[in-house]
């Protein structure tokens, strides 16, 4: 028998004797460096997130995480998916512990658990190293829809927002630069294990060529369709303050006050998410004579967010204003927050966890794309929590949308952690669907974003901001807004199901791992 790496060697040859507890632990351990490697693996990626730019530490954490799957048995690549998926969600998770610790513990329980479930699709030949980038984009695609329509916070993609793979957003949109990235550090790994290193090389070589192709004849073109003129207000504030304990009065007030000194020949003036609450509706309230004023003062179309309470619900609207003062549009958030805007099973968790004192109501639902059809052109619109789910900014430029608004609030978070991720997902959602994005929060960050996923305008952190820009309006769709995540998630089902087929006449992972090349002695 052809020996592999360590564990992976010593757990073929004692599962002879499976009643000892030696060999119990034989078979579910991977080896002391093979553990090493995918905690360091899970750091790479970590480090790779935002409010970080080192994109390329995580095709690097994948070459290593590939290294440390060579033939290691279903059981192994499962608790080594769950060491490298713990050392990965432990540190970009960790802003949830201010929310509820045990919150904490069950999402990165959930998380850990879908990394190494996403270790069981990997075949772990060396010359299968394509499967690596095929479970990773699976496992992005699952976290984007599961559980309660998806928690995709971390998501690997945002992390290379400044490298060269995030060139192939508006041809395959996320998945696929996950699939270059982590395609990379895969490849690289294959490399060195790989018994026919040239063949691996030229193919190597040749599936870098084609997408590099392929992104190339994807670019949109760059010729705008016209051009807005925009201001967005960000009134600052205390941060790390829980939305049901804000002083919403004071929000108002300093949106306002930020507001009193705009340029001239606006064409839209965008206020944050919550920038307005009330009981019952808003169009009857002294806050919406206030915002048509303004409006009819600057001849601007102005944009705000509205929280609408009821006495066990409320409503998380952007509602549009016309330079004469009139309510011309609005759109209620689809994608609610989960344990943020809306509790599911409340009556169960209302017995057994104190969380639903922070979510006192409960989010209505909106319905259909987000879309603003104004004076100042149609404006298409991601409320929020919205910018992290990429078939909402579809749904809204597909309706028409010819800009993107992110009516946004992350003045509860204490650190940067999420107000920088949240950047980094409105910049995913410019490049892939070729918009300019407008981000607005009464915190920070408020943003200004090309379509081109460059960001030419910031506030900081918990002052008050006004940021102006002229920025491009585009009407053609990008091949991945049409398309959606589809093609990239059939190519990767491709992949696995053909490497499934491939071992199926086999007996299991000890052939497999036992046809494998030696790593090291």
């Amino acid at each position: 028998m052809t020996h592999v790496e360590d564990g992976a060697s010593t757990a073929i040859g004692r599962e002879s004797t499976p009643g000892s507890r030696f060999g119990l632990r034989a078979r579910w351990l991977p080896g002391v460096r093979r553990l090493l490697a995918a905690l360091g693996a899970g750091a790479l990626l970590a480090v790779s997130m935002p409010p970080r730019t080192a994109w390329y530490l995580a095709p690097i954490g994948v070459a290593v995480l590939t290294w440390a799957l060579v033939g290691l048995s279903w059981r192994q690549r499962l608790v080594l998916g769950a060491t490298a998926g713990l050392s990965f969600f432990g540190p970009t998770l960790s802003w949830l512990i201010d929310f509820h610790p045990a919150g904490f513990a069950a999402v990165l329980v959930l998380e850990v658990g879908l990394f190494a479930a996403a270790m069981l699709l990997i075949d772990p030949r060396p010359a299968r190293w394509w499967t690596v980038p095929a479970a990773l984009v699976a496992l992005e695609a699952a976290r984007a829809r599961f559980p309660f329509g998806g928690f995709p916070i971390p998501g690997i993609a945002l992390g290379q927002l400044d490298g060269p793979f995030a060139a192939a957003a508006p041809l395959g949109g996320s998945l696929l630069v996950v699939a270059l990235a982590t395609g990379a550090g895969a490849a690289i790994s294959g490399l060195f294990t790989a018994r026919r290193r040239i063949r691996q090389l030229m193919t190597t070589s040749a599936v870098a060529a084609l997408s590099t192709m392929g992104v190339v004849l994807a670019a949109p073109d760059d010729a705008p369709d016209g051009q807005l003129r925009a201001a967005l207000a960000q009134g600052g504030g205390p941060r790390g303050i829980p939305a049901v304990q804000s002083d919403e009065q004071a929000v108002t007030e300093r949106l306002f006050a930020v507001s009193d000194d705009l340029p001239q020949e606006l064409d839209l003036l965008l206020w944050p998410e919550s920038s307005i609450a009330v009981t019952g509706s808003v169009a009857t309230s002294r806050e919406a004579g206030g915002v048509a004023a303004l409006a009819r003062r600057t001849g601007a179309t102005v944009v705000a967010g509205v929280t609408e309470s009821e006495d066990t619900r409320f409503r998380n609207a952007a509602v549009a204003w016309s330079p004469d003062g009139r309510i011309v549009g609005r759109y209620e958030k689809a994608h609610r927050v989960p344990f943020g805007e809306y509790i599911p099973a409340r009556g169960l968790f209302e017995r057994v966890s104190d969380m639903t004192a922070l979510v006192p109501r409960d989010a209505v639902p909106g319905r259909g794309p987000g879309l603003l059809r104004t004076p100042a052109g149609p404006l298409g619109v991601v409320i929020s929590y919205e910018v992290f789910f990429a078939d909402r900014a579809r749904a809204a430029v597909t309706a028409g949308g010819q800009v993107l608004l992110v009516p946004t609030n992350a003045a509860s978070y204490t650190t940067e952690e999420v107000p920088a991720t949240e950047v980094a997902a409105a910049r995913m959602r410019a490049r892939e669907t070729d918009r300019a994005v407008l981000q607005a929060a009464p915190t920070g960050y408020t943003a200004i974003i090309l379509p081109d996923g460059k960001v030419v305008g910031r506030g900081q952190l918990g002052t008050p901001e006004l940021l102006t820009a002229t920025v491009p309006l585009h009407t053609t769709l990008t091949l991945y807004t049409r398309t959606g995540d589809l093609p990239v998630l059939l190519f990767a089902s491709m992949l696995i199901a053909s490497s499934v087929s491939r071992r199926a006449g086999r007996t299991g992972d000890t052939t497999v791992a036992s046809e494998s090349e030696p790593v090291s002695r």
